[in-house]
């Protein structure tokens, strides 16, 4: 229902705070010579698991922590907004079970960014969308696939250096959560109109039926 959209400091100040806090992690690794890639998803093995949690914070370069901070920040705004009661769900458990799926299945190598979360956030908005057939959330879908939209080709290897696997891995549970929570949050109200005489005049084919007088019985 519409009256469930209601404004919230969480919208901004929430996914502001995440962003900040991978823009400072980068900001440390940098200033203090560190390297912080060993902590991100090494597939199959178990030093690499740590990563599941913490790759989502590591960034090889400014242009690539630049590149996932703005739709990290538009996407969490969004399930924030208009999927209140199940956004600390979707961002939570999501951004672990697409860790998980990516240690499990990518190719040997050290896996970092929060890329795989953005690709989560961006399906699950987008066919939550479509499935609700809400008028916003429509909306909403249209626009995100207009700014995202060309995104949906890296989840194919057709491109040196990235971590098609993670953004694949963050696609697909998005699809799953927008289904497993298609029955939570906003809906679009049905209306039930009221019968009129006028209504009474057509049958349910729509055949005009014309009103017959009633026959005066003479004893």
């Amino acid at each position: 229902m519409d009256n469930e959209l209601k404004f919230n400091r969480e919208v901004f100040v929430i996914p502001a705070i995440i962003v900040f806090s991978i823009w400072f992690i980068y900001w440390v690794e940098i200033q203090f010579g560190f390297n912080f890639n060993k902590f991100g998803i090494y597939p199959r093995t178990f030093k690499g698991f740590k990563g599941v949690f913490l790759t989502h914070f590591i960034h090889s370069n400014t242009n690539h922590l630049f590149n996932n901070s703005v739709p990290l920040f538009v996407l969490i705004s969004s399930i924030l907004y208009f999927y209140r009661d199940i956004a600390y769900k979707v961002l939570f458990f999501g951004t672990i079970i697409t860790g998980l799926l990516t240690w499990c299945f990518a190719r040997e190598s050290y896996h970092i960014g929060a890329s795989g979360v953005v690709y989560m956030l961006f399906s699950f908005v987008f066919f939550s969308g479509i499935i609700r057939k809400h008028y916003r959330l429509v909306a909403l879908s249209f626009i995100i696939i207009f700014l995202y939209g060309s995104m949906i080709w890296y989840v194919l290897p057709i491109k040196e250096g990235i971590s098609w696997e993670g953004h694949l891995s963050g696609f697909m549970v998005g699809v799953f959560f927008s289904l497993l929570y298609r029955n939570k949050g906003i809906k679009m109200e049905e209306y039930e109109f009221s019968k009129t005489e006028f209504d009474d005049m057509f049958d349910e084919d729509g055949n005009f039926l014309p009103k017959q007088e009633e026959e005066i019985k003479v004893e």
